[in-house]
């Protein structure tokens, strides 16, 4: 166990290699249609970070996926809008 008592390291991370997990903050993904390169990544990237309580967002074009992580759960409705104002749509929540 980590020296906090917690089961988590001292960098916040609950699991060794992989994808980081960070304690106490909220990983949602996204699927986004109309993104087709680096430009279209960074402008939906760019809208949804500018969200109140977002640490993080990862747009992925190839696959149409979008990960953000924020404090607390975001309203799906400025999600959406955010995506909008980009110029693109959000789809769907991915499972």
């Amino acid at each position: 166990m980590a020296e906090n008592g917690s089961c988590c390291t001292p960098e916040d991370s609950c699991h060794s290699g992989g994808t980081d997990v960070r304690v106490g903050e909220v990983t949602t993904t996204y699927r986004v249609t109309g993104m087709t390169c680096g430009h279209c990544e960074g402008a939906v990237s760019s809208e949804i970070g500018e969200l109140a309580g977002v640490s993080s967002v990862q747009a992925v074009a190839a696959t149409g996926l979008v990960t953000v992580i924020s404090k607390a759960p975001l309203d799906e409705d400025a999600v959406r809008a955010a995506v909008d104002e980009a110029g693109y749509e959000l789809v769907e929540r991915a499972a």
